[in-house]
């Protein structure tokens, strides 16, 4: 969420006050559902085969070949749109990921996607925040939040692994910007998680915050409007159902009255065809981060895909259930945490979660590796 990189370097002292680890008033979780097993940091600025790596704000595992795949947020400032390679076997050894490549996503035509300075009609400049392996055609699904101020809605690709640009999907109308009639979406919050279905057929798109229409963002005092999750067909590539999802209030009070803060939904997971994980991520200044996992039914909500503007009483959202608060994990800090996937299976049969966090190239900020045991509900 590169919105916050300014914001956090002019305010570093108050930032630094926070930033290790804050408690925040929770509901309670289900005990026991995440144990830490291993952190890791990569350094600032890390350089990857001639890149800076940061903004790491996706991630998903390969078990074929044991590698992760992480997408840097980066508009092609830094370097072009692109994702790295990485491999973590023993997490738990407190050892970092070792970077083993990058690839440069390709814009439609080939070559790489532009910046903003040289953005040429007709094409975004994405700001790229989910990424998905789809294993049965060994392609990437990753999503864009839009270049918004151009008038470009937020996008789902899809790539070949060597970066091949493949194709764009439809979205629904809701997705296009319209700013004269205050409708749509917000700048940068928008497909900021995705995941696949484990069949494989459909993907879902979790945005951060509500459209203008479906209601406000969350403030400190009261929740978010609700966040549409959109799925796609992949067979049909259209979308075929939606939820509405409501992000909590902003669970940390900044330091100084007034001052930004922040909460919306950063990532989604499947846990089987039709439950997911939700995770919240949270942010105030001078107080640092927050980090909620919920788990919810996609079954238990309405389908919203034909309705135009969510309000009280015309859907029903759905229901969560609390699995972590990151803060009770013992991670040696919070931070923007955007990336969440299944890696390899443990010794014992249980799924390790593995999550990154995203620096938004601040010096501020750590790009930090955690993994944990997931249990599922008895």
């Amino acid at each position: 969420m590169l919105q916050r990189r300014h914001l956090l370097a002019s305010g570093a002292s108050l930032v630094a006050l926070g930033l290790a680890g804050c408690k925040s008033a929770t509901p309670n979780p289900d005990p026991g559902r995440l144990r830490r097993i291993g952190e890791a940091r990569w350094p600032h600025r890390l350089h990857i085969q001639g890149t800076v790596a940061g903004g790491l704000s996706g991630i998903d595992y390969d078990p074929i070949r044991g590698e992760y795949l992480l997408i840097s947020d980066d508009r092609s400032d830094q370097a072009p749109v692109r994702y790295y390679i990485a491999r973590w076997p023993h997490p738990q050894a407190a050892q970092q990921p070792e970077p083993t490549g990058v690839v440069q996503l390709q814009r439609p035509g080939g070559g790489p996607w532009l910046d903003r300075r040289h953005a040429v009609d007709g094409l975004p400049v994405p700001d790229p925040e989910a990424l998905r392996l789809r294993p049965a055609t060994n392609t990437l699904l990753w999503t864009s939040e839009g270049d918004i101020a151009r008038g470009f809605g937020p996008a789902l690709y899809e790539s070949a692994r060597d970066g091949r640009f493949l194709r764009e999907f439809p979205m629904p109308a809701m997705f296009q910007p319209d700013p004269a009639l205050r409708r749509g979406p917000r700048d940068n919050l928008t497909f900021e998680g995705a995941t696949l279905t484990p069949d494989g057929r459909f993907a879902w798109l979790a945005m951060e915050n509500a459209l203008i229409q479906d209601g406000p963002k969350p403030t400190t005092g009261a929740p978010g409007g609700p966040c549409r999750f959109t799925r796609i067909d992949l067979q049909t590539g259209q979308a075929d159902r939606q939820i509405a999802y409501i992000p909590d209030a902003i669970p940390l009070r900044p330091l100084i009255p007034g001052s930004y803060a922040d909460n919306g939904v950063s990532e989604i997971l499947m846990l089987d065809a039709d439950r997911m994980l939700v995770l919240e991520r949270a942010y105030a200044t001078g107080a640092g981060n927050s980090l909620r996992l919920y788990e919810i039914d996609t079954r238990a909500a309405s389908d919203v895909l034909a309705v135009d503007m969510l309000a009280p009483g015309n859907h029903r959202p759905a229901a969560k259930t609390l699995v972590a608060d990151f803060a009770a994990l013992g991670l040696s800090r919070l931070d923007n945490t955007e990336g969440m996937c299944w890696g390899p299976p443990l010794p014992n049969g249980r799924r390790m979660l593995v999550v990154v966090s995203d620096d938004n190239f601040n010096p501020l900020q750590i790009t930090q590796f955690a993994a944990f045991e997931y249990a599922d509900r008895p």
